[in-house]
């Protein structure tokens, strides 16, 4: 199992996060909108961070420290009296390794809360949807699939559903990449065998 976090168009390098501690760092969902929310502005304020999210400034600054702490993310330079956060990580993958003690619980409980998250989102969208311009209903898609494969070949799938946006890498970061009338998209994904038991 791979939690894959790609808030936004991937860096040069992914990586690989498997310490039990850190990843369940991300368990909770004032930190998870906070990196959110940061890979989405690219550096802010606790005060910043506060508004956006709903919390208060303090409440903010202790989740921000504790983001930190197992870096996600790090002080960006300066701006006067202001101290702004940016992303330290951008493009992680979560995954269990099976010599590591406690790995596999720490992504169960960091996957139950993306998704969770990203089910809030996506019923958003689509109980919005019809204040869109026909254009961008047509554009958005809602898709499922069941077929047989091989551990092997669903790994491969994983692999290929990870790189379908880096078609838009550095669009984020620089404005002038980005087409005229783009708006900013989420992609969300799971692919996963059906358990043994259910067949």
């Amino acid at each position: 199992m791979t939690t894959d976090e790609q808030p936004f168009p991937r860096q040069a390098r992914r990586e690989r996060i498997t310490d039990p501690e850190r990843i369940r760092a991300l368990a909770h969902p004032v930190r998870i909108a906070l990196l959110d929310y940061l890979n989405d502005v690219t550096e802010a304020t606790a005060t910043q961070c506060a508004e956006a999210v709903g919390e208060s400034p303090a409440s903010c600054s202790f989740h921000l420290r504790t983001l930190e702490k197992y870096g996600y993310i790090e002080r960006a330079e300066r701006r006067g009296r202001e101290k702004p956060w940016r992303v330290r990580t951008a493009d992680f993958d979560m995954r269990p390794d099976p010599e590591v003690p406690g790995s596999l619980p720490a992504v169960q409980a960091v996957a139950s809360m993306g998704l969770e998250s990203e089910f809030l989102r996506a019923t958003d969208w689509f109980a919005r949807i019809d204040r869109e311009s026909d254009e961008w209903v047509q554009a958005t898609t809602f898709t499922r699939s069941a077929f047989w494969a091989t551990a092997e070949e669903l790994a491969q799938l994983s692999r290929d559903v990870q790189e379908l946006t880096s078609r838009f890498a550095g669009r984020h970061a620089d404005p002038s990449k980005r087409p005229e009338g783009a708006r900013y998209s989420r992609f969300f994904a799971v692919v996963n065998p059906e358990p043994e038991a259910d067949r």
